[in-house]
């Protein structure tokens, strides 16, 4: 895992062989850092990473500049392996949560400017997750939703997809509210 920009730019964090999350390629992640340079402005940015696996996107979004980032991991290897490299690299700025991201998109009162969610290919329900971001207004006006996927996933009829983008095989989705929903 490599962080691309920013503040800790090139630095390499080597997660354990116990830790199973499939980090999002860095070809994949520098594509889309490269899109989200042109749309953000990173460092009034509140950023939420959901199923943050490695901390991956998280440490990106916290080189770049992010004044505030919350990440959602409920497995402990995980979670210890982002606590690490938090230490490593002296962040104050990123918040760790373990829990389930079902749970806590039903339980959150915040709002962000930025939503990734990267869910495990396979995952069940992993098409709903803009229904409830939407649903539950975790996203702030103008803010972007963006979920990783693969080609299979598909979205409900009435979800706003405004783009996606592919890099082999990661895909991603973009999603902004559409003015009824606002």
């Amino acid at each position: 895992m490599r962080i691309v920009s920013g503040k800790y730019k090139g630095r390499i964090f080597r997660p354990p062989k116990s830790i199973r999350a499939r980090p999002t390629t860095d070809f994949a992640k520098e594509n889309l850092f490269n899109i989200l340079e042109n749309r953000l402005d990173f460092e009034k940015t509140t950023a939420l990473d959901l199923f943050s696996g490695t901390g991956n996107i998280s440490f990106e979004l916290v080189s770049r500049g992010c004044p505030h980032v919350t990440a959602v991991e409920k497995q402990p290897k995980h979670i210890a392996f982002i606590h690490r490299v938090i230490g490593q690299l002296e962040i104050g700025n990123l918040k760790v949560l373990k829990k389930d991201v079902f749970r806590f998109i039903q339980s959150t009162g915040e709002a962000y400017d930025l939503i990734f969610a990267d869910p495990p290919y396979q995952l069940k329900g992993a098409e709903e997750i803009p229904g409830m971001v939407f649903s539950r207004r975790l996203l702030k006006p103008g803010g972007l939703l963006i979920l990783e996927h693969n080609k299979n996933l598909t979205f409900p009829e009435g979800i706003n997809v405004s783009e996606q983008r592919k890099y082999g095989t990661v895909h991603f989705s973009f999603f902004s509210l559409l003015e009824n929903q606002a």
